[in-house]
């Protein structure tokens, strides 16, 4: 698809907005109103900086840019396209017709949990690394990477682990991929064969679910109590466990030293294997981040996931595998066949960006702001909604649970709450197995207090009518 003319613009630089953001800004614009449909060819860089009057490298870091944030992929001599990656919603060539008011109106407010808040993400800093790498080392974003992905980036990480999760890892051992469901891929297609059985957290993410019997894996559901996912039933061996240790999603509680010892000496015993989905472990409130099973482990039966979607950008789509030393090569024969699916093009940028700080600074303030903001959700809920049930209030992670009272149901609320206007996701549908969980999953990352204020209006409004 030709890049269409008519969308043409000029720069306002009476602005104090960049350039190069102002491009961004217009892409963006347009890849969400549907004026730039999915696959459709930007103009070559020097063209459009002849056309908009501006030098050729303020052009490439928009591109850069909008790469790095999913909404354009480009090939070397072949130039950039629109695409929808992750988290990125491109419109349809035609939108259903059959939508109604309400279902319109719902989608506009909700505290969807897990989400980084993207107006929070350092553009400038991100942009100036991205066009210093474009002009000291652009081969990097196109070439000369391992299957395994960058090598700065990969020790960048084996640092970042070091310090932050107590995992000692080379970068020999980590693999960068698109995302951790690329990662859980990955290690599904490595480790098991199709019908064996993996266990899944109950309640848990629901696409694991599905992604697990997409992959005719057979899911074994393990039950959560207060020291964490328990271990499966001895008539019910799963061959690998996916876990979330650190903090449990959704429930949000931390698994005990005991239970992780216990499943270290489970996963021993049973020649199996246990996957940490370490996805959002950074956001630990009261002291430190916990250190990760994988630490206790010693990399011996654990394989750690990791992501930069909740920390960095939910549309970067990096994420990465700290693998033991003997499922290297197999990882590495699964690669090969399986192919390089972790964009070239952010890593080198993403490493200096880990390197000189600005990473951690934006994870120091990030920090804080979802710090604050978790604590007014747990006043609002305790002080407000008491009379409709309570809150567990653990300090970590991007999202927690309101646990209904038995005479209120979360789906009916749920759907009582759309006709409002509002979005909250029913606790009972992270369940597989067990029919007792009854609340809201509440996020407050992405949201500010006045955000968050006008859908608790509105969601009281419901729970007292």
């Amino acid at each position: 698809m030709a890049w269409d003319k008519t969308l043409l613009f000029t720069v306002d630089r009476s602005r104090r907005t960049p350039i190069f953001e102002q491009i961004c800004e217009v892409v963006r614009k347009w890849a969400h109103t549907g004026g730039l449909k999915q696959g459709a060819m930007l103009p070559a860089t020097r063209v459009l900086a002849e056309d908009l009057c501006v030098s050729r490298s303020t052009v490439v870091s928009a591109y850069e840019q909008l790469v790095a944030e999913g909404y354009l992929e480009g090939h070397k001599g072949a130039g950039y396209k629109v695409c929808a990656i992750g988290s990125v919603e491109l419109p349809h060539d035609h939108m259903p017709e059959n939508i109604s008011k309400t279902e319109k109106a719902a989608s506009l407010s909700a505290l969807i949990p897990s989400q980084p808040d993207m107006r929070l993400f350092p553009y400038r800093n991100w942009a100036k690394i991205v066009a210093r790498v474009c002009r000291t080392n652009p081969e990097s974003m196109l070439t000369g990477a391992s299957s395994f992905g960058n090598l700065a980036l990969r020790q960048a990480i084996a640092n970042h682990v070091r310090e932050w999760r107590g995992i000692e890892a080379s970068p020999q051992q980590i693999i960068v991929t698109a995302g951790a469901t690329d990662a859980l891929n990955i290690c599904f297609h490595t480790l098991v064969q199709p019908g064996q059985a993996v266990g899944i957290e109950d309640p848990g993410y629901k696409p694991i679910l599905r992604f697990v019997t997409r992959l005719g894996l057979a899911p074994v559901f393990l039950e959560v109590d207060q020291n964490g996912t328990r271990l499966p039933k001895t008539q019910a061996r799963p061959d690998i466990v996916v876990l979330t240790p650190s903090h449990q999603y959704p429930l949000g509680g931390v698994m005990s030293p005991q239970r992780r010892w216990e499943y270290l000496d489970w996963a021993k015993t049973n020649n199996a294997w246990v996957i940490e989905d370490d996805y959002d472990s950074e956001f630990r409130y009261s002291g430190r981040p916990i250190p990760a099973m994988a630490g206790f482990d010693h990399l011996n039966r654990t394989v750690y996931i990791g992501s930069f979607s909740k920390i960095f950008s939910n549309t970067l789509r990096l994420g990465y595998i700290i693998a033991p030393h003997s499922l290297v090569d197999p990882i590495r024969q699964t690669m090969d066949s399986y192919g390089l699916k972790a964009g070239l093009m952010p890593q080198q940028a993403l490493s200096e960006f880990i390197h000189s700080g600005d990473f951690y600074r934006h994870l120091r303030r990030v920090r804080r702001i979802y710090s604050e903001r978790r604590k007014f959700l747990v006043q609002e809920l305790c002080e407000r909604f008491s009379q409709f049930g309570t809150v567990q209030d653990h300090p970590a992670g991007m999202q927690l649970v309101f646990h209904l009272n038995t005479s209120l149901k979360d789906k009916e609320i749920s759907t009582r709450a759309k006709h409002v206007g509002i979005s909250v996701e029913a606790l009972s549908e992270s369940t597989m197995e067990n029919d007792d969980y009854n609340g809201f999953i509440l996020g407050f990352c992405s949201y500010t207090q006045d955000e968050m204020r006008t859908v608790l209006d509105k969601l009281f409004e419901v729970l007292s009518t």
